[in-house]
């Protein structure tokens, strides 16, 4: 009896991160990624007692893809950190749209951890380069976040494809209105 074929963790998780780059996470399965694989479905099942771990480290790697989407924005310098923060998510939906929508359009009611993508990061960037307070930091921030998720949202469902000037002023005109009204707040306006 021939030895059963041995293919590295690593080789599977990659296998179905193309397969939900290319078709969604509801594509996700032992016998699409075996298909990907060109093997059996029994090494996939060997690596991975469940298909819950497989799709956790699914996600992470989408996740620290989605990370290097906002720190490559970042490293570019083109805009200020905190702004290139935004965009980089903007990007990462306009480039990655079934990653973005798994991680950021799939319905939560039933998960116990809140979504709270970059707070603790983002909160820093502004209290650092904005003087704000924590609390007007995070205020900003949610703000910020709901409109840039707004425009993200657009680009990951194909509903618009702005040129990248217009979506950065939209984005810079945002920041100064929201951070102008808190500002204000804080001097009694």
């Amino acid at each position: 009896m021939p030895a059963k074929k041995q293919i590295e963790k690593e080789k599977i998780v990659a296998a179905a991160v193309k397969i939900v780059r290319n078709k969604g996470m509801g594509a996700l399965n032992v016998r699409e990624i075996a298909r990907e694989c060109k093997c059996s479905t029994q090494p996939i099942y060997h690596a991975f007692d469940r298909m819950e771990q497989l799709k956790q480290a699914v996600v992470e790697e989408i996740m620290n893809i989605c990370g290097n989407f906002l720190q490559k924005e970042i490293d570019k310098k083109e805009y200020p950190e905190y702004k290139a923060f935004g965009m980089g998510y903007i990007r990462f939906a306009k480039e990655e749209k079934e990653f973005f929508k798994y991680m950021f359009m799939r319905d939560r009611t039933t998960e116990t951890d809140s979504p709270q993508f970059g707070l603790d990061e983002a909160t820093r960037m502004i209290m650092k380069d904005y003087g704000l307070h924590k609390d007007d930091s995070v205020k900003l921030h949610v703000e910020m976040w709901a409109f840039v998720h707004g425009i993200a949202t657009m680009f990951a469902t194909s509903f618009l494809d702005w040129e990248w000037q217009t979506v950065s002023e939209m984005v810079t005109d945002a920041f100064l209105g929201f951070s102008g009204k808190i500002k204000g707040e804080n001097n009694g306006n």
